[in-house]
């Protein structure tokens, strides 16, 4: 009889995030007509690339017991210098992105050096990236949106026959990768054991320095993709875009089941946890919920995720 209870709890733990998700479709199904609809859902599906590559950095500098609150100001600095290279300097659309991608990738440098060599907190190191990053972003926009028009948008414009678009299938393989890579390379359990405990890491002969400035730099090159598929899904840059972007991701991360502490972590199930905030917001959206109340329904979601993350350690 212990022996079942266990193994039912185990489960409901496990397909927590599955069956809220489910659920919270069908209370929008229920109060909202349409809800339901193949158009509705890809219309879901095509604006999650953002969040889904970000959270996907966010779990991997999870892992080792980090954090990067830096990627929201990142999103927003890629996707205007992104809309700069193209309207200003006439940039083929491949190469300002790789220059968007490349600043996120320095940026998530200077964040793992200054955390793995400096040994400053990332809590600290990140935040003032976050303020850093921001400022360079109105420097990059002038303070002002950037209109790119249609150059760029078809990154985000669904396929015919699919319905998706080559932004989500993009987002889609690279969670894909980084859920094998986290769970079946030597690199993703290096990862996990730093975020364990460091020190018995250290001692078992693993240079952990190398990988939490790695941890970093995905992270930050991820947000930096981020900003490309920002850029691309409204045609137009803003220096304000990603604000409150790392909070979703993180929230989204431990819905997921990432545990804050380190040492635990699902790419896959942050996919979940991304669709779970996805469906909260459009539903509340499509039921006619206030920008005010969205956000504290929002607010309220990182609460409960945190209890839950609790709950699965004991």
């Amino acid at each position: 009889m212990n022996t079942m209870t266990g193994t039912i709890a185990r489960a409901g733990r496990d397909n927590f995030i599955i069956i809220a998700v489910a659920a919270v479709i069908a209370v929008f199904g229920f109060l909202s007509e349409g809800f339901f609809s193949a158009s509705s859902a890809q219309i879901l599906l095509n604006q999650l690339p953002m969040l889904m590559v970000v959270t996907v950095g966010m779990i991997v500098v999870m892992l080792i017991g980090g954090i990067d609150l830096s990627v929201g100001s990142v999103v927003a600095l890629s996707s205007t210098l992104v809309a700069t290279m193209i309207v200003a300097h006439s940039l083929p659309v491949p190469l300002a992105m790789l220059v968007g991608i490349g600043a996120g990738l320095l940026l998530g440098c200077a964040n793992g050096w200054l955390s793995a060599y400096a040994g400053l907190p990332s809590f600290i190191v990140t935040l003032g990236v976050l303020e850093a990053g921001r400022g360079l972003a109105y420097l990059a926009s002038d303070s002002q949106t950037v209109f790119v028009g249609p150059s760029i948008e078809t990154l985000s414009l669904p396929i015919a026959g699919i319905g998706l678009s080559p932004a989500f299938l993009i987002a889609l393989a690279i969670t894909i990768l980084a859920h094998i890579l986290v769970t079946r390379s030597v690199g993703g359990r290096y990862l996990v054991a730093i975020g364990t405990r460091e020190a018995a890491a250290r001692a078992a002969g693993i240079s952990t320095k190398p990988y939490k400035l790695a941890a970093f730099a995905i992270s930050g090159a991820l947000a930096g993709l981020g900003g490309v598929f920002n850029v691309a899904y409204l045609a137009a840059a803003d220096p304000n875009a990603g604000t409150g972007v790392e909070l979703s991701a993180i929230a989204a991360a431990v819905i997921g089941g990432t545990s804050l502490m380190g040492g635990r972590g699902s790419v896959i199930g942050g996919f979940v946890g991304v669709l779970l905030i996805a469906v909260l917001q459009s539903g509340l959206a499509q039921i006619g919920v206030s920008e005010p109340m969205k956000r504290i329904v929002t607010g309220l979601v990182i609460i409960l995720a945190v209890l839950l993350d609790r709950w699965r350690a004991r």
